[in-house]
């Protein structure tokens, strides 16, 4: 049996507080009704959609972070980041991403997540990519939502070089993963410049 209007609509906003990455599909699942209903939900209850969200949470925690390059240079959204440690960022594939004849994602945009993700964990004003490696381990089709992960190696410091991890995922799927070198001005280690 379904809550009352009243009661779900609490829920409903007890849920994005605690996820506001959550989508209108998954809330439609969670309390039994329709994707309609949930956005009429919202709409009631002035939350925004779910980019809103994103671009909100994002630009609260990451726009004083990002040093290497301005946020609205970055591809997909980063909701999360701790420089010179790790960050993640969300990219909503659209139709415009894509190749007509098929649905499938310009691999171009999967990289440049990815490269942009590595470029603003550097904590650093100057972070440019020199080297790359990538692997794109199955195509992503529009409709699908990226969640891009960059790990900075610590022991792979070497002077004015950086080296960071990045895989990306569509659910628990790793579909893109490369390993960026980074060339950096300074070398932060454990808060000590060298």
């Amino acid at each position: 049996m379904r809550p009352p209007k009243k009661e779900r609509q609490n829920l409903l906003q007890e849920t994005i507080q605690e996820n506001p990455f959550i989508t209108d599909e998954e809330l439609a699942e969670k309390f039994s009704v329709s994707v309609q209903t949930i956005r009429l939900d919202r709409m009631e209850l002035a939350i925004p959609e779910l980019r809103e969200r994103i671009k909100t949470v994002a630009e609260k925690h990451v726009e004083d972070e990002v040093k290497a390059l301005p946020i609205e240079e970055i591809i997909g959204d980063i909701i999360d980041i701790e420089l010179d440690e790790s960050a993640i960022s969300i990219f909503d594939v659209k139709q415009e991403h894509t190749f007509k004849r098929n649905a499938i994602a310009r691999g171009h945009h999967l990289f440049a997540q990815a490269n942009s993700l590595a470029v603003a964990v550097i904590n650093d004003a100057l972070a440019l990519t020199v080297k790359v490696n990538i692997h794109f381990t199955r195509p992503v089709k529009s409709g699908e939502r990226v969640i891009a992960k960059a790990k900075v190696r610590k022991q792979q410091w070497q002077g004015d070089r950086t080296i960071v991890d990045v895989k990306s995922y569509v659910d628990k799927e790793l579909v893109f993963k490369g390993e960026f070198e980074m060339f950096r001005s300074s070398q932060t280690s454990e808060g000590e410049k060298v």
